[in-house]
């Protein structure tokens, strides 16, 4: 089990005319999460004004504590009370760094084509391919220019290289990456 937080998305289809009943039953469930150890937060948000299609976003801490959530009477009883209010359309899970691959989306389109996270194998390789040449680099002028790097303990060396590599990544190389690659990421699954 993972100890790091998990997000969990779901896609919701609400009727226009049951907007006042569906509006206090998510706030009767965020206050019940809110109560429940490990929950971090959550947002629902509309699509578009006058659209049926709502997403939720909710957080917790660890994965065993969503999980108690999820199992939970309370929860239970309170998705039983939404029944015939909402259509559920979809849900994810995201942990880690799955959110650099998430298309950028428009509210007036909310289905709009390449607008699903990529398979993790693609997510994969969009990594790879940033980080194989970034770490090469910096190997290199590391060895040419760093007296005795060579003869460094290899977990200082590596704690090193991740601590400079890691920002340079996260801010500059991957998004850099996925910009080019975005078609290819985001090509209809055959």
């Amino acid at each position: 089990m993972s100890h790091q937080p998990v997000t969990v998305s779901i896609h919701r289809v609400v009727s226009p005319d049951r907007v006042p009943e569906v509006t206090a039953w998510v706030q009767t469930g965020v206050q019940l999460a809110n109560r429940w150890d490990g929950f971090l937060g959550s947002g629902w948000i509309r699509a578009a004004e006058g659209s049926s299609d709502w997403y939720m976003l909710y957080r917790f801490a660890d994965e065993q504590r969503l999980e108690a959530w999820e199992g939970s009477a309370e929860r239970r009883g309170w998705l039983a009370e939404g029944q015939g209010l909402v259509e559920e359309r979809r849900t994810e899970r995201r942990t880690g760094i799955e959110g650099w691959f998430d298309a950028p989306t428009r509210t007036d389109e909310p289905t709009a084509a390449g607008t699903e996270v990529p398979p993790r194998w693609k997510q994969a390789t969009g990594i790879w391919l940033g980080f194989f040449p970034v770490n090469l680099v910096f190997t290199l002028l590391a060895t040419r220019f760093v007296p005795g790097w060579e003869d460094w303990d290899l977990a200082l060396r590596v704690l090193i290289s991740t601590l400079v590599l890691t920002p340079v990544m996260a801010y500059w190389v991957l998004p850099w990456v996925t910009r080019r690659i975005h078609g290819w990421l985001h090509a209809p699954r055959r």
